[in-house]
C-alpha cells in the first residue's frame, strides 16, 4: 500500500481500512515477539530439566558404583566364608570319622576273640550301631559338601552292567532277608557320569525302595531315549501321596502317615535329600511316578557314553575272600594313636606281621632292617609333620626299588586325594573301614 500524507485522507471508510491494516501488523508483530519469548522460556525450562536429570543420573551412577563396591566386598566375604566352610568340612570329615574308624576296627578285633554266643551277639549290636552312626555322619557331611559346592563330579564313561552287578551284590542279602525279590535287567550300555555319585544315588533309591516295601520286590531296568539312558527303579511298596511329592526330597522327611499305614519302620529321611543334591551336581534329572498302596518308580536320566569301559572285578573285590593273610608283612603308617592300635590289633588277628610308623621318616627308619621287607604298605593320607601318605608310599617304593603294593586309608573324601592315589597306582579306601572289605582288598593286592 502506497503511503500518503494523513491530511490527504478524507475518506472515512478508507481511513478505517488503513487503521485496521496497521492494527493487524502490530498484532502480528506482538505475536511474533510473544512466540519468541515463549520459546525462550521453554528452552530455559528444558535446560533446567536436563540439568536436574543429569544430576540425578550422576547421583544414580555414584550409588551404583557404591553398590558394586559393596557387592564385590560381599562376594569376597562369601568366598572366604565358603573357603572356611570347605576347610571345616574337610577337617570334620577327617576328625569326626577317625574315632569312628578306630571303633570299627576295635570291635572287629573283639569279634575275632569271642567264643560265646552272647559275646558275639553284643558285638553284632555294637557293629550295627556304629554302622548307623557312620551312615548318618557320612550323609550329613555329604549334604553339607554338596551345599557348599565342594564336590566336583569327575565325569567318565562307565559300564552300567558293572555298576548294577556291584549294587546287586550289596542289596541282595537285604532283599532276601525281607523275603523280597530284587532283579536287575541285563544291560549292555555305557553312560557318562561320575561313578561314585551315580552309585550313591542308586544306593539311596534302592535302600528306600527296600525299606518301604513289605511284599513283592524291586526291579531295576533301563530305557534308551535318544542320547539319554533312563534308569528305572520300580518297587511294589507303599507309594508316595500326591501332596508329599516335593516333601520327600526334604531332609528328615519320612512320610510318617504312609509308613504307619504300611506298618514299616522309617530311616532318617536323608536318602532322597542327598539324591536330589547329587543329581543336581551331575545334571541328571530325577523324577518319579507313584500310586499309594501300589508302588513307586524313580527315573534317573543319564547321558549315553562314548567308549567301552574296561570291566574291573569291583564286586569281587568288595566281597570277603575265604583265604587268609598268614605271615604277610605289613608296614602300617598312621598318626592317630587309637586307629594305629586298633588296626595293628586287627591285622595281627589275621596273622599279619605289623610294623607301625607315624611319619615318612619313621617308616624309612623301619626299612633299615634288611631282614624285614614289607609285602604291602598301608598308610593314612594325613600324617605327622604335614607328611602325606601318597608321598610316604612313593619314598618307600624308591627305597625298596620296587612297586610294593600299597593302600591309602583315609577319612579325607576329596577328589584330590583320589586322583593322587590313582596317578601313583595306589588303592584307596575311605574311613571308617569295613574290616571284611579291607581283608578282601589286601588278599586281592597280594594274590
Amino acid at each position: 500500500m502506497s503511503e500518503m500524507p494523513l491530511r490527504d485522507i478524507n475518506d472515512l471508510e478508507r481511513l478505517k481500512k488503513i487503521n485496521a491494516a496497521l492494527l493487524s501488523r502490530v498484532e502480528r508483530s506482538m505475536d511474533q515477539q510473544g512466540n519468541a519469548f515463549s520459546l525462550f522460556q521453554t528452552a530455559i525450562s528444558l535446560e533446567n530439566r536436563v540439568r536436574n536429570r543429569t544430576e540425578e543420573l550422576h547421583a544414580t551412577l555414584r550409588r551404583l558404583e557404591q553398590s558394586n563396591i559393596d557387592l564385590v566386598a560381599a562376594k569376597e566375604t562369601a568366598e572366604l566364608a565358603n573357603l572356611s566352610k570347605t576347610r571345616f568340612l574337610a577337617a570334620a570329615s577327617h576328625d569326626v570319622l577317625q574315632p569312628l574308624n578306630a571303633a570299627h576296627l576295635s570291635v572287629s578285633a573283639l569279634a575275632e576273640v569271642q567264643t560265646s554266643e552272647e559275646g558275639r551277639k553284643l558285638v553284632r549290636q555294637v557293629e550295627r550301631s556304629l554302622e548307623t552312626m557312620e551312615d548318618l555322619l557320612r550323609t550329613l557331611l555329604d549334604i553339607s559338601k554338596l551345599d557348599a559346592g565342594v564336590v566336583q563330579p569327575e565325569i567318565v564313561d562307565i559300564s552300567l552292567e558293572t555298576l548294577f552287578s556291584s549294587l546287586r551284590s550289596d542289596f541282595l542279602p537285604e532283599a532276601e532277608k525281607k523275603g523280597l525279590s530284587l532283579k536287575f535287567r541285563p544291560v549292555n550300555v555305557v553312560v557318562r557320569t561320575d561313578r561314585t555319585l551315580l552309585r550313591r544315588i542308586l544306593q539311596n533309591i534302592l535302600s528306600n525302595a527296600l525299606r518301604y516295601t513289605r511284599s513283592g520286590g524291586v526291579l531295576v531296568g533301563t530305557r534308551h531315549r535318544g542320547d539319554t539312558i533312563r534308569i528305572d527303579v520300580a518297587d511294589t511298596g507303599c507309594g508316595i501321596a500326591e501332596d508329599q511329592r516335593e516333601a520327600v526330597f526334604e531332609e528328615f522327611h519320612r512320610g510318617t502317615a504312609t509308613l504307619s499305614d504300611a506298618g514299616l519302620a522309617g530311616g532318617l529321611g536323608l536318602g532322597l535329600a542327598i539324591v536330589r543334591r547329587m543329581a543336581a551336581a551331575l545334571g541328571h534329572p530325577v523324577t518319579f511316578s507313584s500310586k499309594v498302596g501300589r508302588g513307586t518308580i524313580f527315573h534317573i536320566d543319564v547321558p549315553v557314553g562314548m567308549a567301552a569301559e574296561p570291566v574291573a572285578a569291583v564286586a569281587d573285590m568288595e566281597r570277603p575272600r575265604g583265604y587268609g593273610l598268614f605271615g604277610t608283612k605289613v608296614l602300617l603308617v598312621e598318626n592317630d594313636v587309637d586307629v594305629l592300635s586298633a588296626m595293628t590289633s586287627l591285622l595281627e588277628r589275621w596273622q599279619c606281621q605289623v610294623r607301625a610308623a607315624t611319619s615318612t621318616d619313621d617308616a624309612l627308619d623301619l626299612l633299615g632292617d634288611t631282614a624285614w621287607m614289607p609285602d604291602i604298605v598301608i598308610a593314612d593320607q594325613h600324617l605327622d609333620g604335614g607328611d602325606l601318605g601318597t608321598a610316604t608310599i612313593a619314598d618307600v617304593r624308591d627305597y625298596l626299588g620296587r612297586p610294593v603294593p600299597a593302600l591309602i586309608v583315609t577319612a579325607d573324601g576329596s577328589e584330590l586325594v583320589a586322583k593322587a592315589a590313582r596317578a601313583a597306582g595306589i588303592e584307596l579306601m575311605r574311613k571308617p573301614l569295613k574290616p571284611a572289605q579291607l581283608r578282601a582288598l589286601l588278599a586281592h593286592l597280594l594274590a
